[in-house]
């Protein structure tokens, strides 16, 4: 009888257990940086706040591309807090549509993973020529 208090003991301590968890709640999941022109620093941070009752561990980072680099928080995050993703996007010229793909402990998202996504188009920079002839104000005749 003993054994088999404290085998059911055991169950119900991890099932207890197994309902403190960190949740995690983006307040967005996308981006959309629009028109920006090639040399612009592209940037944008992800923020998100640990909705659950136990420390959220973001434990990997990882961009579809090498052209976009995220970096991720190294220490848990405690319930109630925030925190951030950052995303850089290396310019290169034409539209802009990449995912992130976050790896968490977060038992509110399946398998703990959430896809971040960016888009937008760079513009090609106008590049003037010295050799090109200015143009003629009011005043030169």
């Amino acid at each position: 009888m003993k054994k088999f208090l404290g085998v059911l003991a055991l169950i119900l301590g991890f099932a207890f257990q197994s309902n403190a968890q960190g949740a995690i709640h983006f307040k967005s999941e996308k981006h959309d940086f629009g028109k920006i022109v090639e040399g612009t620093q592209a940037s944008y941070s992800f923020e998100f706040t640990n909705t659950g009752d136990m420390p959220l561990i973001i434990k990997d980072a990882k961009s579809s591309c090498g052209c976009t680099v995220p970096t991720k928080p190294t220490e848990p995050i405690a319930p109630g807090k925030t925190g951030v993703i950052e995303v850089q996007y290396n310019m290169n010229p034409g539209p802009i549509s990449k995912t992130i793909t976050v790896d968490t402990n977060a038992v509110n998202k399946e398998n703990g993973m959430v896809a971040l996504r960016i888009k937008g188009t760079v513009l090609v920079k106008e590049e003037k020529s010295i050799l090109e002839k200015k143009s003629a104000g009011p005043l030169s005749k």
